[in-house]
Order: structure tokens, then C-alpha cells, then sequence
């Protein structure tokens, strides 16, 4: 009996189950031609990519792929296309019969001849790379000099590759058609052996491609860089010798200048970590192909490691140079802030100070006014008092105005003081 679990699921379960077949090799038999071609591309552009190949299909009368598909292939008869979505480019993997009849005295077939030349050349996107492999069994009359007759034999580059079982030529050149070249001896393998081995085989020449757009950016980075790095030891030198007047300036600067950094950084990071993925895929490439030498020649292993380590090289000492350029404008920009921050605190502390000897001139001022104060409110209460001393006096009032006046003046004036004490602490200690 066959149990029915209705379990919630995951959203992305399915597509992340399926990523594990996600491009899987495809079965192929020699002789083949293939026609392999990289577009780099931007959001839209692969957008168009895709609407560009249902194009062909419709052309031909053949079902549309999914519309959130990221690779698909289908037969059209007299070619089989490939077409595979990438995050920064579009590949396109044309495949056709190849005849062995001549082989090696004339130029072999292309794939690409059997493909609509017009639709061809409106492929969304600028082209990165392109190829041309002829998969050939290594057994077929004229195998060897197909060899001689496509590619140039001055930078020629073999290796035997699949433990032995197969050989592969090619020359790392552009020829007139804009086509790298290469060409594959195949032994006796399985279909889906040689077709791995075919997918390794482009995915190396894809992603050295793509590898290298990050030198570009490395070298161009490296003269901002310089710049920079000038101008920070000119700060850090005047920084030395500024003055207080000097540092809102130096800051300014400093400031500008880890803005031109990080910016800079921030533009060509992503590329330079792509580059570094891409160098890294090369690498898994090469191992997988478990290629051996072949007398006399170079291999593919040892031509990619010669010829890219001085790219790979730049783009890993840009990324580091900026990394230090970035931490050393920090560094610096934290040693002037805290300069400027300590001598604003010693400007407060200043001031504060003369904040405290103005306070204690005020209480000396106030105690003053306030002794005249006193010695005012007292004359004026005393006068009051006479008078009313002068009328009391001739109502039977026994002492004259002035003994009056004269007695009250202690009283009054102590009585005006403990006042003046009591509002004086109210006001400022209330």
C-alpha cells in the first residue's frame, strides 16, 4: 500500500532539488561540429536573448521553452542548439553532423553554417568569446591532419585528456572569422563521457573569457590607485606639521579622498570577485578534463597557468591594494578626527574655565550690589520712619524723629540683609 504524506513544502524545494541537474551534459556521438559562442549581456539584453531564440523556434515550428527556463536545447533538424542563461552572458551551443569524406584536405564544416546567417547576426549582446571545435574519432582518415589544416602549428597547445582515451588540439588564436579553434581526437568513450568531456572543454574557454574581464578594471585601478596613494602620503606628511587652522582643510581633503577610494572600490569589487570565481572554475575545469602531455607539446593545464597567472595576479594585488588603501585612509582619517577632538576638548575646558572666573566676579559684583542694596533699602525705610516719628511726636510720641531714625537704622538695615540672604539663596540654590 502506497502511503500519501501531505507534508508543507518548502517553496523553493523543487528548484533546489532540480538544481543538482540543473545544465547536465548532453550525449554525443563523433564526428560532430560544434559552433560555440559567449554574448556578454546586461539585464535586457538577456531578456532579449530569450525572446530572440523563441524567435527561431517559432521560425521552425517548434514548441517554446518555459519562459523562467535558464538553459534548454532542442533539434532543429539540420543543427541542435544549446542556449544556456548566465548572470552576466548568454551562451550559445551549436551542434551539426560532420562529414569525415576529405578529411583534412579541405576546411572542415561548421556548425554555425547550418544556422540562419541573419538570425545569427542578431544575437542580443556583445560577443566575448567564440569557438569552433571539431569532434572527430581518433581512428578517422585524416584526423591528424585536420590538425595541421585548422590550426597554427607556431602555438599549438595538446594534451591527452580523459585518462588517455582522447587528444585535444588547439592554438589559443583568433582566426580571420573571429573563431578560436580547436579540435577533439576522441577514442572509445560512452556518448555521455564525450559529452561531459565536450562541455569541460567549452566551459574553459568560457570562463578564461570571462575570467579576464577583470583585468581591464585591475589595470585601470591600479593609476587611480597610484593617485591616491600619493595623495594620501602627501596628507599624512602635512598632517605631521598642520596647525589648528590647518586641520578643517586636511579633513576636507581626506575626506574627499575616501569618498574617490570607496567609491572606486565599490565599482570594481564585484568584478573582481567574479574574476576570482571565474579563475577558480578554469582551474576545476582543467583537473576534470585528467589531461596528461603529450611529447613535445604543452598542455592546456600548463598554457593557462603560464599565460593567466600574471592577469590572475593583477586582479588579486588590485583587490588587496584597495583593501590597504581603504584601511590606511581610515586609519589616518581616525588619527586626525581624535587630533581635532582633543583639541576641541582642551578649547572647552578653556573655556569652561573662563566661564568659572566670570561666575566668581559676578558673585563678587553681586555681593557688592548687594551691600549697596541694603545700604539703599535702609535709607529709604529709615526716612520713612522719621517721618512717621515726626507725626507720632506730636500725637504724645516721647522720643524726637531723628532718636527715632537713629534706632530703627540697625534694625531696619539687619532686617533688609537677612531678606536679601534668604531671596539670594532661594534664587540660586532653590
Amino acid at each position: 500500500m502506497q502511503l500519501k504524506h501531505h507534508l508543507n513544502q518548502h517553496p523553493q524545494r523543487a528548484a533546489l532539488h532540480n538544481e543538482v541537474h540543473a545544465r547536465p551534459p548532453q550525449a554525443l556521438a563523433a564526428p560532430l561540429a560544434i559552433s560555440h559562442v559567449v554574448m556578454a549581456c546586461d539585464a535586457a539584453q538577456r531578456n532579449a536573448s530569450r525572446v530572440h531564440v523563441a524567435t527561431l523556434l517559432r521560425d521552425h515550428h517548434l514548441p517554446l521553452p518555459d519562459p523562467q527556463s535558464s538553459h534548454f536545447r532542442m533539434d532543429l533538424g539540420a543543427f541542435h542548439i544549446r542556449w544556456e542563461l548566465h548572470t552576466e552572458f548568454v551562451t550559445w551551443t551549436f551542434m551539426s553532423a560532420l562529414s569525415t569524406e576529405r578529411l583534412g584536405e579541405l576546411e572542415p564544416a561548421r556548425a554555425l553554417d547550418a544556422v540562419p546567417q541573419d538570425w545569427f547576426a542578431g544575437l542580443p549582446g556583445q560577443c566575448l568569446s567564440s569557438l569552433h571545435l571539431w569532434v572527430v574519432p581518433a581512428d578517422a582518415s585524416g584526423a591528424t591532419a585536420l590538425v595541421k589544416h585548422v590550426l597554427l602549428e607556431d602555438s599549438l597547445v595538446a594534451s591527452s585528456v580523459a585518462g588517455g582515451v582522447g587528444e585535444v588540439y588547439t592554438d589559443f588564436t583568433m582566426h580571420a572569422d573571429g573563431f578560436s579553434r580547436m579540435v577533439l581526437l576522441a577514442g572509445n568513450m560512452s556518448p555521455r563521457r564525450l559529452g561531459r568531456l565536450v562541455q569541460r572543454l567549452l566551459e574553459i574557454e568560457t570562463y578564461r573569457m570571462a575570467a579576464l574581464l577583470g583585468l581591464p578594471a585591475a589595470r585601470e585601478a591600479s593609476s587611480i590607485l597610484s593617485s591616491a596613494e600619493r595623495e594620501l602620503a602627501e596628507l599624512a606628511s602635512a598632517i605631521r606639521s598642520a596647525t589648528a587652522a590647518d586641520e578643517p582643510m586636511l579633513l576636507d581633503r581626506l575626506t574627499k579622498l575616501a569618498g574617490q577610494v570607496e567609491s572606486q572600490h565599490a565599482a570594481t569589487h564585484s568584478r573582481f570577485s567574479a574574476s576570482v570565481a571565474y579563475f577558480e572554475l578554469v582551474d576545476k575545469r582543467i583537473t576534470e578534463i585528467n589531461e596528461s602531455a603529450l611529447p613535445g607539446m604543452q598542455t592546456i593545464g600548463e598554457f593557462m597557468d603560464r599565460r593567466l597567472t600574471p592577469a590572475r595576479s593583477t586582479c588579486e594585488w588590485a583587490t588587496r591594494r584597495q583593501d590597504a588603501l581603504s584601511q590606511r585612509v581610515s586609519r589616518i582619517s581616525n588619527l586626525l578626527r581624535t587630533r581635532v577632538e582633543i583639541e576641541q576638548q582642551q578649547s572647552s575646558q578653556a573655556l569652561l574655565a573662563t566661564m568659572n572666573q566670570r561666575q566668581d566676579l559676578q558673585l563678587k559684583l553681586q555681593s557688592t550690589v548687594e551691600g549697596l542694596s541694603v545700604a539703599a533699602i535702609t535709607y529709604y525705610i529709615v526716612g520713612l520712619v522719621s517721618y512717621l516719628a515726626k507725626g507720632a511726636h506730636a500725637l504724645g510720641w516721647p522720643w524726637s524723629a531723628e532718636s527715632t531714625a537713629a534706632a530703627t537704622i540697625p534694625l531696619v538695615a539687619l532686617g533688609v540683609w537677612a531678606s536679601l540672604r534668604r531671596l539670594h539663596n532661594r534664587v540660586f540654590k532653590g
